[in-house]
């Protein structure tokens, strides 16, 4: 072994002979191996450790270009990585090891090398883009290399946050060049491909937007005689079918089509591409085919996936794709012309493609979808159990295939569940369930509430789900199940963003540490969250959807440690029954369902198991049409003379009460026992969300002429909860109560083009002034104060609010559903924002308060359910529009039941609400009209 003084003069030959003979035959691995021990021999804190860095890098560039060992360019970049650091700007040694011929051309071979999607191989990308710096005319290049590693990785793994990271380096190589460079085109091709890729896998539309915009741009870049026009057309052509599939546009699928054509013409045989070609241009017309059902654009498709398939060698990595579309296309033509040759090669057909494929694969995925096509459809002719049980069981494998993206997995999922409800097979309810926890999983990926919504509602027919899935466990005997599915379901928007505000007492004392650390991620993504919601930006949007992600899986972790912990298992886990029924301590919860299979109620006892009640009267397409029928009744009373009497009311309550409320009614009282005056919860889903069932009369006098039979509202005191959770989560508040306090916040005089005035406004204000006890903290907030900021802090500081204003549902964007002030809408997001774990009563003298979302009924995302998410536990809102002119009695009345006991020493309690507002619709009714008194609801505790 040489020692220090002989490494030392063997390098000086070493390098003499590098230097000198670059020619000539010389041994450059002992060169290269004198020059690795030197650099051993000088460690960083030595003056000459940067130029022994230098060295080893120059003896390994010379032996790769020399050799083209890969190794060698990798190991040169990481010692240029530290050795650049080490060199200031000025010297001699960073002016040669910063030139053409030192880094620049390091980056340059490493950008040429075979994408490596491995984690060192991504590492060394990383590596090489810190070695470009903004303005390096390498770094287009480099941020290319690494955006496709990336992608490559992700396809293996798929982990989104690889492919979000990618975007964001190719919007990077883009904004490098301007519009009109020549090598723009390429760079904006990538940036649209990966957008394409992220919008299959997630579904997000403004991916497929900003895609096609893009891919637009390019087209008109690349005019006729273009070299690469081809491939334009096509990735345009394939990008508005996708459109297509969205909206059904058919100009989309119609200019798709044309592009194709042109596509195949400059792809003419023998060309490299002509089998890509054929394939995009069958797949254009088959979409098309599945609007029209015109038999030629699938006999055409079909002709020219064969025509694909016989050009393309059985070593085509491609050729999976091609066998599995014709396998699809055969599989329906069979089911039109029972053609059994069709069957059979489209079997063969998706076996071959199988064969093709690592398990892993993403195709795979397609592969399964195919099977269960081909299996489905013979199914449907000869109606063999053995190809039922073969569907069932591919839906299965692709609705779980791990490497794709959730929107394809749930369509699969939700297709699976229709499926085995025709069928009567019994997985039903598995599929059902998969649909949840898929949904979970992806709306999970959102990082704020607008657009977990939107990824919610983009699935046709899935807002139907959780009744759906609760009327097959009904049907199937299995009525716990039916709760927790319901549940599940329905209230899943509210969930995941409670997930964040779930109390941890219990938590607290069985591990102090780990609900410290639990509660501070649960803050950080809980920002991170809002922070989302303001940003416009698409490349901040990524930046920060990943930084969320992030956030997430360690949050995820933080849970799956406490869930390891004796009796913290299911922490945050879907309720179970047992969980559930806290929900009906102190009375009964009435779920009703609405689904296209049947239309029944659940009754959820304080103990024991729930009742089963049958609704064989009502189907959904008569709460549709009752619904409908009372949303005129309800217009047109408004224009009538308080005096007059509301026969069409009165019909549709007794129709309430006959086919849906006396049936429940009934196993109250007799199955259940229940006392009169008792409090019930009622939870509608669906279409029973927008019919008023606390108002079900049957407005008939006794058989024995003694009197009028009772009500609803005569029988039981009458609340509504949007899922039982919400309910057990107020209930759960409760127990952490603060002196009263109390707001009275009203805005009569909006802003110019916010609404009419409302003149009786300031009279209310004065009102529930005098009627709160002057012994309770009091403030009172309108005019110019009554402001988007001055609301929103007083709702914060008082745990008793009282709201006289314009109120506006958004039925297309729940969110922006608000309540009118002086300059800026308070919106349901803004409330849902704050957390007021303190809050305990607001009443919300104001319009359309407590009506829920068009696109997801199920979620009941209106102002009220939006307040006691935030806080309050009982909330008094309105299911259609307040005349503020008669609204002042029932607030009277309200008021003089909730606070008629203080002068005897009683206290404040918001649960007394429900109990109130009964006593106060019953005596104004001399006084207000019916529609009126319907109009108040009762939600929480």
């Amino acid at each position: 072994m040489l020692g220090g003084g002989e490494v030392i003069a063997g390098l000086q030959l070493s390098w003499d002979e590098l230097l000198d003979h670059r020619n000539e035959p010389f041994d450059i691995d002992v060169t290269t191996s004198l020059f690795c021990d030197a650099l051993a021999l000088r460690p960083q804190s030595l003056p000459d450790h940067p130029l022994s860095l230098y060295n080893l890098t120059e003896a390994l560039i010379w032996r790769y270009s020399k050799k083209g060992t890969v190794a060698d360019i990798r190991e040169a970049a990481q010692l240029y990585h530290e050795l650049l650091p080490l060199c200031p700007e000025g010297t001699y040694l960073r002016s040669i090891a910063a030139g053409k011929n030192g880094v620049d051309y390091v980056i340059g071979r490493c950008n040429k090398l075979p994408i490596d999607a491995s984690d060192e191989g991504i590492h060394l990308r990383r590596v090489i883009l810190e070695l470009c710096p903004l303005g390096h005319q390498l770094r287009p290049d480099t941020l290319d290399t690494l955006s496709r590693a990336l992608r490559s990785r992700f396809t293996q793994c798929g982990h989104i946050d690889d492919l979000d990271e990618g975007i964001q380096f190719k919007r990077e190589a883009v904004s490098l060049y301007p519009e009109g460079h020549a090598v723009r085109d390429n760079y904006l091709n990538n940036l649209a491909g990966l957008l394409m890729y992220r919008f299959n896998h997630q579904g997000k539309p403004d991916d497929l937007n900003e895609a096609i915009s893009l891919l637009e741009e390019l087209l008109r870049m690349r005019l006729v005689g273009h070299k690469s026009r081809d491939n334009s057309l096509v990735s345009l052509g394939n990008a508005l079918r996708t459109r297509f599939h969205e909206h059904g546009d058919i100009n989309d699928i119609t200019r798709a089509i044309g592009l194709c054509r042109e596509a195949l013409m400059l792809r003419p045989p023998g060309h490299p591409r002509h089998a890509s070609a054929l394939d995009y241009l069958a797949s254009a017309l088959c979409s098309r085919y599945n609007k029209s059902h015109v038999s030629d654009d699938r006999n055409e498709a079909i002709d020219l996936y064969r025509e694909s398939l016989r050009s393309r060698q059985p070593d085509n990595p491609d050729r999976h794709v091609t066998l599995a579309n014709l396998s699809s296309e055969l599989c329906s033509r069979f089911k039109q012309t029972r053609e059994n040759e069709d069957f059979e090669e489209a079997l063969t057909l998706c076996q071959e493609s199988f064969a093709v494929l690592s398990p892993l694969h993403p195709a795979i995925f397609f592969s399964y979808k195919r099977l269960q096509g081909a299996y489905l459809s013979r199914y449907q002719i000869l109606h063999d159990p053995a190809d039922l049980s073969l569907a069932i069981e591919n839906f299965r494998l692709a609705s779980r295939h791990p490497t794709e993206g959730f929107p394809r997995r749930i369509i699969e999922a939700i297709d699976w569940a229709r499926q085995a409800e025709i069928c009567e097979h019994e997985s039903a309810l598995e599929a059902y369930q998969m649909c949840f926890e898929l949904f979970d999983s992806h709306v999970m990926t959102r990082s704020s509430i607008i657009s977990r919504r939107e990824a919610a509602a983009a699935f046709r027919g899935a807002q139907s789900l959780p009744v759906d899935g609760a009327s097959c466990a009904m049907r199937r005997n299995n009525l716990r199940q039916a709760v927790e599915l319901v549940e599940q379901g329905r209230g899943q928007q509210w969930s995941l963003a409670s997930r964040l505000r779930t109390p941890v007492e219990d938590l607290e004392s069985a591990n102090p540490t780990l609900a410290r650390s639990y509660l501070e991620l649960r803050k950080r993504v809980s920002n991170a969250a809002q922070i989302s919601a303001t940003i416009t930006d698409r490349a901040a949007a990524d930046r920060q959807a990943t930084e969320y992600r992030r956030l997430t899986r360690q949050w995820e972790a933080a849970v799956a440690e406490i869930r390891d912990l004796p009796a913290f298992s299911r922490f945050l886990l879907p309720p179970l029954y047992e969980d559930l029924q806290t929900a009906a301590r102190q009375g009964p919860v009435i779920i009703l369902i609405a689904s296209r299979y049947s239309c029944s109620a659940i009754i959820v006892p304080t103990s024991g198991d729930p009742h089963h009640v049958p609704l064989p009267s009502v189907t959904l397409a008569d709460l549709t049409n009752l619904k409908d029928r009372f949303a005129r009744a309800i217009r047109d009373s408004s224009r009538m003379n308080p005096r007059e009497s509301r026969t069409d009311l009165i019909v549709l309550s007794r129709i309430i009460w006959d086919q849906i409320m006396l049936p429940i009614v009934n196993v109250l009282e007799h199955v259940l026992k229940l006392k009169r005056r008792s409090r019930i919860w009622l939870c509608p889903t669906a279409a029973f969300t927008s019919i008023p069932l606390h108002a079900a009369h049957p407005f008939q006098t006794k058989a024995d002429r003694s009197g009028k039979e009772p009500c609803l509202e005569d029988l039981y005191i009458c609340s509504y909860t949007p899922t039982l959770s919400a309910l057990i989560r107020s209930r759960q508040l409760m127990k952490k109560r603060a002196p009263p306090s109390f707001v009275a916040i009203g805005q009569g005089q909006p802003g110019a083009g916010k609404g009419k005035a409302l003149l009786a406004v300031d009279g209310e204000l004065e009102l529930v002034h005098k009627l709160v006890p002057a012994t309770v903290n009091r403030t009172t907030i309108s005019g110019d104060e009554a402001t988007r900021a001055g609301a929103l802090s007083a709702l914060q500081e008082n745990t008793w609010v009282h709201l006289a204003c314009h109120g506006k549902q958004d039925s297309k964007q729940p969110y922006d559903s608000h309540f009118v002030m002086r300059d800026e809408h308070l919106t349901l997001l803004d409330i849902m924002e704050r957390h007021v774990p303190q809050a305990e009563f607001a009443f919300l003298s104001a319009c359309h308060t407590a009506v829920g979302d068009e696109e997801t009924p199920d979620e009941v995302i209106h102002l009220a359910a939006g307040l006691q998410f935030s806080g309050f536990k009982s909330v008094i809102g309105t299911l259609w529009e307040v005349d503020d002119s008669v609204a002042k009695h029932v607030v009277e009345a309200f008021y003089g039941y909730m606070f008629g006991d203080l002068k005897d020493g009683g206290v404040m309690d918001c649960t007394k609400a429900a109990w109130a507002l009964n006593c106060a619709t019953h005596s104004v009714k001399t006084k207000v009209p019916l529609e009126q008194r319907m109009v108040f609801v009762h939600i929480g505790v």
